[in-house]
């Protein structure tokens, strides 16, 4: 007997195991246990400045150095970040909370979206960049893939920052901060 609940709905339908498939609400809550670090992507160009946060955020390769980003198609970024052709991920630091909730659509303080409401500086491919992130990645966009509801975005580094702050996470629908155990 599993201590897991089993999340395979009902629907009617069969996957490649002969099992229904899981409800999206049901993935959804499962993969919002997944402690993530924030990000939050920016670009700027002919279409528009846009930032948006995100946590799926990885490393592809070192060799070529390669991240990639996923984002919901139906974010405006999305078209911003294809027209541009440039993009940063901005790896937020545990005090850049702000960013994080100005850059969802959830600011405490100022509007939605609005790179007014924090400061900036100015990356070496002229992206708006967080000047205290735990760490900065400048890209060109290398490629693009449809998945699902989302676009991956792969970037080629073209330029890479290492900040100190300890990152900003994400887990169970709660911004979260690292705790060092003893023994680390």
């Amino acid at each position: 007997m599993s201590r897991f609940k089993d999340l395979n709905g009902g629907n009617g339908q069969v996957n490649a195991m002969g099992k229904a498939p899981v409800a999206a609400e049901d993935f959804i809550a499962a993969m919002g246990l997944a402690a993530t670090g924030v990000s939050l992507v920016t670009t700027d160009g002919p279409l528009g400045r846009y930032g948006l946060t995100v946590s799926a955020v990885s490393s592809v390769s070192a060799e070529p150095p390669l991240v990639l980003v996923c984002i919901n198609r139906k974010s405006p970024a999305v078209a911003a970040l294809d027209g541009n052709g440039l993009f940063a991920v901005n790896l937020l630091g545990a005090e850049n909370r702000a960013y994080a909730e100005t850059f969802s659509g959830r600011p405490r303080a100022g509007r939605p979206f609005d790179f007014g409401n924090h400061a900036w500086l100015e990356g070496a491919t002229g992206l708006p960049l967080v000047r205290d992130a735990t760490a900065v990645f400048e890209c060109e966009t290398h490629q693009h893939v449809d998945a699902g509801t989302h676009r991956i975005f792969i970037g080629r580094v073209v330029a890479a920052h290492r900040g100190s702050a300890e990152p900003l996470v994400y887990c169970n629908r709660a911004f979260r901060r690292i705790v060092h155990h003893e023994g680390n």
